[in-house]
């Protein structure tokens, strides 16, 4: 079967595209070593493990060294910023979100291009409704995001016989989103956001299209909300 290598699939969204796939794939999940990321392969007959922070690349590139071919990579690992003003958002925060939502992706890419190159691989970038539009208190989040579409859009225009696709959902039913809503002072209701293998099913169903089909961007949002 094709290999796929997904990263932040320890939990959440991750997660479930990693069960999505597994049976057209032989599957590497990769996150930070835990529990969580052993469970999810052992869930899954047959998948290894890469356990690495995407944020130290000296140890990301040995990590990534054995992988010689690869036909998919999703891109699902991300994180949140604090959903503050502007004005009080400090550097260290733009540095830190940044750098897990478009630097590690990246270099990732970077790393695994000739392994991509030799499938005719497929990249998946998972992005955000905040890629395509901004509202006040998420600019550093959305403003990643617009970066994360660029990368994607350039790795596109770079790489022909690739295949490139962004994913732009709305509110996913994650730990994450429960953070948030917390944040904003709102009681949480699963029911307004998308499901995490609604996204997942959406994944698949790009990397699963014929080969004649290049799936770029699909965007989705939840049933009858407007909802991000």
């Amino acid at each position: 079967m094709p290999t796929a290598l997904i990263t932040g699939a320890s939990r959440g969204v991750g997660a479930q595209i990693a069960k999505a796939l597994a049976p057209t794939h032989d599957l590497i999940l990769g996150g930070r070593g835990s529990a969580e990321l052993d469970r999810v392969a052992t869930e899954l007959d047959g998948a290894v493990t890469l356990p690495v922070d995407l944020t130290d690349y000296a140890a990301l590139e040995t990590a990534l060294e054995t992988v010689t071919r690869l036909d998919v990579l999703v891109h699902s690992a991300g994180v949140a910023s604090s959903l503050e003003a502007l004005a009080d958002t400090p550097v260290e925060e733009w540095r830190q979100v940044m750098d897990v939502n478009v630097i590690a992706a990246a270099e990732v890419t970077r790393l695994l291009l000739p392994a991509l190159r030799a499938a005719d691989g497929h990249v998946v970038f998972l992005n955000s409704g905040a890629g395509m539009n901004v509202r006040a208190n998420w600019t550093p989040y959305a403003a990643s995001k617009f970066a994360l579409r660029a990368l994607a859009d350039g790795l596109r225009a770079e790489e022909p016989a690739l295949r490139v696709t962004s994913i732009f959902p709305g509110r996913i039913d994650t730990d994450m989103q429960r953070d948030i809503v917390a944040f904003e002072g709102a009681e949480y209701d699963p029911s307004k956001y998308l499901r995490a293998e609604t996204v997942a099913a959406a994944v698949a169903s790009a990397v699963n299209a014929p080969a004649d089909a290049h799936p770029t961007e699909v965007v989705l949002r939840p049933r009858g909300s407007r909802n991000r």
